[in-house]
């Protein structure tokens, strides 16, 4: 339990960080040339504009990219594209089941319940 909670304690410190020095690139810039966007250490993505529809979109359900992660819309870090992580979870399944087609969870439909046949006794 004590490593769980210094494993957070470390999490948050680093995501601080993160922001931080995001903040500090930004603030480092002439007000002209602030964006407001961009990456820290060369690796973590940033973005402190205010998020539109459209980002929110490209970002967390986006078919024409192949990147399961993207630039998060607001903040330090990365958002997960969910459109790419349904696709790779219906390989996946498929795979594990032996078909590649996508299985319903509702298997029948309305009306067309199995009647057990009535066997008929000869007089």
């Amino acid at each position: 339990m004590r490593t769980l909670r210094g494993f957070r304690r470390l999490f948050r410190l680093v995501a601080f960080g993160l922001v931080a020095a995001a903040i500090a690139t930004e603030l480092s810039k002439p007000e002209s040339e602030r964006t407001w966007h961009g990456r820290v250490v060369g690796v973590v993505p940033y973005d402190f504009r205010p998020p539109s529809w459209q980002r929110i979109r490209d970002a967390y359900w986006n078919p024409e990219s192949d990147q399961l992660f993207s630039d998060r819309v607001f903040g330090v870090g990365w958002a997960v594209n969910l459109y790419k992580a349904k696709t790779l979870m219906e390989d996946v399944f498929g795979k594990l089941m032996g078909t590649r087609e996508s299985l319903s969870i509702r298997m029948g439909t309305r009306g067309s319940e199995h009647k057990p046949d009535v066997a008929t006794i000869p007089e």
